[in-house]
């Protein structure tokens, strides 16, 4: 729809509400293209929102008056964020750069901006992985799925054994379609990882073929099981992903800090060192593993079908799953 308003309106005539101003003024930037890229901004951009929004936050709802003081404490609180393990310092740094960019569609120009998030927020990423991950032990992870079930969220309890079983994104196993799941484990014994999925790799035209062991049939069993009636995944008929998030894994992230689990993602390179296991007979190199100083070719192989099965397109990324080469 693009502006709304004059252009020195609220929210620089991209109407009325912070939310909706930013992701129009996105598509106006990117010319109604590049969708992959608009979506991932907008999602950050409405978690900057809700934090104007809290009672944290500066109260604001025109993007007038966000000032370089309103981003670097919105820096400050992305942090405190990491600190607590809420989120990863990837995803802190990505959130800034996507205010920036934001910003700059509304405004127009360059002004309000954090020059480094990197610089800003104080931290580095760290592209291998340093500590082992949490939940390899399915004993473990079946202890915080009963947890979640009895905190009457079997939602989260269902994306916990899913991210487990298959590796896949947060946003993959809430908005997996399950019922093309299931068909596909029963006539192919693998799944396409296709919905939610980053557009980095070609978004859902990529295919992404897991194959199906027990764990995920019991996964997508549960899943399908606690889905809403009238849904194909994890949200209601009448539930959006960005509602999904603060009603429900919010509150399951305070039931996973308590039992030892830090994220939903921890899952997810548990899930990556397993699978170097399996295909290379040696351990993860962050569980003590020495495979690549056994047989090079086979620790690449493996770090290959890794990357392919996460959905990255590049096999460093691994590293940050399993640790470095060794």
């Amino acid at each position: 729809m693009g502006l709304v308003g004059r252009r020195d309106g609220r929210n620089f005539g991209y109407g009325r509400q912070l939310s909706y101003a930013g992701p129009q003024a996105l598509k106006d930037l990117f010319a109604g293209g590049h969708f992959a890229t608009v979506k991932a901004h907008s999602d950050r951009w409405q978690a900057f929102v809700r934090w104007c929004r809290s009672k944290d936050g500066p109260g604001i709802n025109d993007a007038r008056q966000i000032d370089r003081k309103t981003l670097l404490d919105y820096a400050g609180h992305l942090r405190h964020q990491v600190e607590q393990g809420a989120i990863s310092i990837a995803t802190a740094q990505n959130r800034l750069s996507s205010v920036n960019r934001t910003m700059a569609a509304l405004r127009g120009d360059q002004y309000v901006k954090v020059p480094s998030p990197s610089k800003t927020l104080g931290m580095r990423r760290n592209s291998v992985r340093r500590s082992v991950p949490q939940g390899q032990d399915r004993e473990h992870v079946k202890r915080i799925v009963d947890v979640l079930c009895e905190h009457q969220m079997p939602r989260a309890a269902a994306i916990a054994q899913l991210t487990r079983a298959t590796g896949m994104h947060l946003r993959e196993a809430i908005l997996a379609d399950l019922p093309r799941l299931r068909r596909e484990a029963e006539h192919y014994d693998k799944i396409n990882i296709q919905d939610g999925t980053k557009g980095g790799r070609g978004g859902a035209t990529a295919p992404r073929w897991i194959r199906v062991d027990d764990h995920i049939r019991e996964a997508l069993r549960y899943a399908e099981q606690v889905s809403p009636d009238g849904s194909r995944n994890l949200l209601a008929p009448n539930e959006s992903y960005l509602d999904f998030q603060p009603s429900v894994i919010r509150l399951a992230r305070d039931i996973l800090h308590t039992h030892n689990l830090k994220s939903f993602h921890e899952l997810r390179a548990a899930y990556a060192c397993e699978r170097y296991e399996q295909i290379t007979h040696h351990l993860a190199p962050i569980n003590g593993g020495r495979g690549r100083r056994l047989d090079p070719c086979l620790d690449r192989e493996a770090r290959l079908q890794i990357s392919y099965e996460l959905g990255h397109g590049r096999i460093d990324v691994v590293s940050a799953y399993i640790g470095g080469r060794v």
